[in-house]
This record gives structure tokens, sequence and C-alpha cells, in this order.
């Protein structure tokens, strides 16, 4: 082998050296310029799933005050609810309680009345004009019982 051919063999091993070398560089370069692609999008991702983290937590928060307040408005409507339920009834018992004591409370009364008026007419036999004065105090007496009756009756039943 000649100092020529030797030259030659060299050369064209220099030359596939840095064709190689220079692959291998476009290489790198491609992969580099792609591992800066990739670290800016998982910039960009980690920011979207902050702003989605950050979104969760405000979807959670909103959640749980539509939940509080949706509690609260449905307390309320049960309250009213429940009050116009027990009014409806207190209403129906009182007013057909209140006609039953009415109808006691007359009835009562009227046998007062009739046996007040037999005493009465016993009496007028006997007695004179200031008894009879006596007797209509005592019924007028009697007629206030009965209203403070009937005022406490309703007062209980509204209550």
């Amino acid at each position: 082998m000649t100092n020529a051919e030797t030259i030659s063999k060299l050369n064209n091993a220099l030359n596939t050296l840095i064709k190689a070398y220079e692959e291998l560089e476009a290489k790198n370069t491609n992969l580099e310029n792609r591992i800066t692609e990739l670290e800016d999008e998982v910039l960009e991702l980690e920011t979207v799933k902050e702003d989605l983290e950050l979104n969760v937590n405000d979807f959670k928060t909103n959640t749980e005050e539509d939940n509080s307040n949706i509690s609260s408005m449905l307390g309320k409507i049960e309250g009213l609810l429940n009050k116009k339920v027990s009014n409806d009834i207190t209403q129906n018992y009182s007013s057909s309680s209140i006609k039953d004591e009415i109808e006691t409370a007359e009835e009562t009364q009227e046998n007062k009345e009739e046996t007040e008026t037999s005493k009465s007419y016993e009496n007028n036999i006997f007695s004179n004009n200031n008894n009879e004065k006596k007797e209509d105090e005592k019924k007028s007496e009697d007629n206030k019982i009965d209203l403070n009756r009937m005022a406490s009756l309703l007062n209980g039943f509204n209550n």
C-alpha cells in the first residue's frame, strides 16, 4: 500500500467521520429542539392544570354555597309548610273545638239563665227591686267569667 492509497483511505474515513458527526449534530440539534418544545408544553400543561385546579376549587366552593343556600331555602319552606299545616290543623281543631266550647258555654249559660229565671220569679214574689239588681249583677259577672274563659281558650289555640 502506497502513501497515496493510505491518504485516500484516511481521507475517505475522515469524510465518513465528518458526515457521521454532522448527522449526529443535526440529530442532537433536533433532539434539543424537541426537548425545548416538550419543556414548553409541560409548562403550558402545568399552567392549565393550575387553572383547572382553581376552577375545581371555585366549583366546589360554589357547590357548597349552593347546597347550603338550597338547604336553608328548603328549611325555610319546610318551616313555612309545617307552620301552615299546623295552623290549618289548629284552625280546624280550634274552630271545631271553639264551636263545641261555645255551644257548651251557651248551653251552660242557658241552663244558668233558666235556673236564675226560676229563682228570680221565686225571689220576685218574696223580694223587692234591690234583689233584682243584685241578680242582674250576678248574671253580668257570670257572663264575664265565661267570656274570659273563651278568650283564654282562643289564646291557647292561637299559640
